[in-house]
């Protein structure tokens, strides 16, 4: 049994300590917002947040986020209040949607760390995937949620 702390709430699973975190995210705790996407950390469409820092999930060990505080894209805000959600919809920055929620915790670590980014920070930082290519309304919702957040 394994405890950990998802989204401000205890939790207590019965996993292999070496099972990505994202299964058991999504299989064991039913937070289905955390998607899958390559299984091996390219892509960024399995990103959280663990101690407040951006972790791919697919390739995290359950084991390893024993004890630590977990965050998810259902835990970053209740009612899309984050600045990072509410830039995302003022920018209408979706498109299919699939990589989003990861790429939503991915810009709010990097926030959370530089508050206001500079393009060349967004560059190092934000390495996640859009298939569909909406690169320039990401860059641009991530300076609003820069000004969001002050």
């Amino acid at each position: 049994m394994i405890k950990l702390n998802v989204n401000g709430r205890a939790a207590t699973v019965d996993a292999d300590p070496d099972t990505p975190l994202l299964w058991v995210l999504r299989e064991h705790l039913g937070l289905t917002g955390t998607k899958y996407g390559c299984g091996i950390a390219a892509c960024g469409a399995c990103t959280v947040h663990v101690d407040g820092g951006a972790v791919r999930s697919c390739s995290f060990p359950v084991g390893e986020a024993k004890d630590r505080k977990i965050t998810t894209i259902e835990g970053l805000s209740h009612n899309r209040s984050h600045p990072v959600q509410k830039a995302w919809i003022a920018e209408q920055v979706p498109q299919c949607g699939y990589c989003q929620s990861g790429m939503i915790m991915a810009v709010a670590a990097l926030l959370a760390e530089k508050p206001r980014p500079t393009d060349a920070d967004i560059d190092a930082a934000i390495t996640n995937i859009c298939r569909c290519g909406t690169y320039q309304r990401i860059r641009k919702a991530i300076h609003v949620a820069a000004g969001f957040s002050q």
